[in-house]
């Protein structure tokens, strides 16, 4: 049976306009920490033996205003999306502010490739379908360490999966333009691994144990830009009173 646009349209309005900020939790929920520590310790493997090797390349190869211009053009092609969950937020400042930036950087900017945007004070207004979730009331869940894409967590890993489908160049392009936001994404964070370089090998093989220390950045960091600014608790949660998922 087809579901009718306006139903669904509907629904969905009935959804952000009922529900409210999810609370900021106080701890963390890991119940599935000894599989997650082992997908940490595959990712510090592949870090160690492809994606620093790669980084260093990358990073020597191309001086630092060319990747500049890399990071600009991939932040410029994921401004549609921002603007789709800036949208389901129903944050119409953040949607008209992105819609500007998208529109000036793409003409002035050459394509995004430089970024006049922020030089008139339109800076990116985050939106992505984990925070999205977050302001309907979406509890974070389950923490969860990714394949190759490293710390996240229940929410935030449907949130990505979504935005595949939430920005029309990378879901609406025809062929090849549609991989270019992935692409320059990728390169994007190559360049990203090289600038930081020291903060990451310190956290991923200097510390006593890299997996707490990750996961205790990555809870304290996507809790302030969500604008939940409760320490994290590194006891832990059983996950009996956890706000769920």
């Amino acid at each position: 049976m087809k579901t009718k646009p306006g139903l669904l349209l509907a629904t969905l309005t009935l959804l952000i306009v009922t529900a409210c900020t999810a609370p900021a939790p106080k701890s963390f929920n890991d119940p599935n920490e000894e599989g997650n520590r082992r997908t940490h310790e595959a990712n510090r493997r592949l870090d160690r033996a492809l994606i620093r090797p790669a980084s260093g390349a990358y990073g020597h190869a191309l001086p630092k205003p060319v990747r500049q211009g890399v990071g600009n053009f991939a932040s410029n092609l994921g401004l549609p999306g921002n603007i789709v969950n800036n949208l389901l937020q129903l944050n119409i400042n953040g949607a008209v502010k992105n819609s500007w930036r998208f529109v000036i950087n793409s003409t002035l900017g050459v394509g995004g490739i430089f970024d006049p945007a922020t030089d008139i004070g339109l800076d990116e207004e985050m939106g992505d379908f984990g925070q999205t979730l977050h302001v309907w009331g979406v509890g974070e869940g389950q923490y969860v360490e990714l394949p190759l894409l490293g710390p996240s967590n229940q929410r935030d890993t449907l949130g990505m999966v979504v935005d595949v489908f939430t920005n029309p160049l990378t879901f609406g392009a025809p062929s090849p333009e549609k991989y270019m936001a992935p692409v320059a994404k990728g390169l994007s964070r190559l360049g990203d691994r090289y600038d930081f370089s020291d903060t990451v090998d310190s956290i991923l093989y200097d510390s006593a144990d890299s997996y707490s220390q990750a996961r205790m950045i990555y809870l304290q960091h996507r809790r302030f830009k969500l604008g939940q600014e409760e320490p994290v608790d590194e006891q832990g949660d059983d996950g009996n009173d956890y706000e769920d998922f």
